[in-house]
């Protein structure tokens, strides 16, 4: 299928990019790297009236590490990530996260921003973020507003972007040395979006850990104080306390009934708590 008509507008400047958004009226999309937003359109899943082109925007292309902290503008690819373009205060994890998104071609084009606006409970970057403690930025004619990740994601596909705002960039917190990371996924083929995702950073030093289930039906599972799981404290010993049963019971309260899945993803956190440990 192909998509059905549309105005294209590229904007020289982010200011002229959301003065578009604003006039728009809620009918506009924002396209950069297309991933996502491509199949959708040749699908007709979406048919907005204006599609706005942000790809050359040099405000949101920045990497650099401000207040101890990586921010990362939305037009970061995953490939930038991946390759060591972008300081890393994460010791490795977010770039072992990149280089297992889908495939090359995707993340040599994908981007930071634009797979967070998707917000795919299947996504990568919604859980290893979480999990790291990582914060979004909005940008509207209006100003700009900052939430924790988790806040972000409000459901399935859904966001808490308002019309007129665009993801501006992303604030990662510098990993502890002391603090140990986890992330693990399980995927029917090489490539294909996750069903179940684990993302575990556990400081024993700091007696912390923050745990994510993802790739559920709703918004993953983010738990900042992730003691419950380790029979009440965090410790060296972490990963011999790691409570199955817990993770079971989130689950079962987050509304996934099926056993079978709960097993898969309880079993993919338990992945992660292995290689946080390792």
């Amino acid at each position: 299928m192909k998509p059905a008509p549309f105005r294209y507008e590229r904007p020289r400047d982010l200011n002229a990019a959301l003065s578009m958004l604003a006039a728009s009226s809620g009918f506009a999309k924002i396209i950069a790297g297309g991933q996502s937003l491509g199949p959708m359109l040749n699908l007709r899943l979406v048919q907005p009236e204006l599609i706005v082109d942000i790809s050359g925007l040099a405000e949101l292309k920045r990497a650099e590490i401000s207040g101890g902290e990586l921010v990362l503008g939305a037009l970061v690819t995953h490939a930038d990530i991946e390759d060591g373009r972008t300081a890393d205060v994460t010791r490795g994890a977010m770039r072992a996260v990149a280089a297992n998104i889908a495939y090359r071609a995707v993340r040599n084009r994908g981007t930071i921003g634009g797979s967070l606006s998707h917000a795919d409970p299947a996504a990568d970057w919604i859980s290893s973020l979480a999990a790291l403690g990582a914060r979004v930025t909005l940008r509207s004619l209006a100003g700009a507003r900052t939430m924790a990740i988790e806040a972000f994601v409000v459901g399935a596909l859904e966001s808490a972007l308002q019309a007129g705002e665009i993801v501006e960039a992303i604030h990662v917190p510098v990993r502890a040395a002391s603090a140990h990371w986890g992330y693990a996924k399980s995927c029917r083929k090489t490539g294909e979006f996750a069903h179940a995702i684990g993302a575990v950073l556990v400081d024993p030093s700091a007696a912390s850990a923050r745990i994510v289930i993802g790739a559920i039906d709703t918004t993953p599972i983010v738990v900042t104080d992730a003691a419950e799981l380790f029979g009440g404290r965090i410790a060296a010993d972490y990963k011999q306390r790691f409570d199955a049963r817990v993770a079971d019971a989130l689950l079962t309260k987050a509304g996934i009934d099926d056993a079978t899945q709960r097993h898969i993803h309880v079993s993919v956190l338990k992945r992660a708590v292995l290689e946080a440990a390792a």
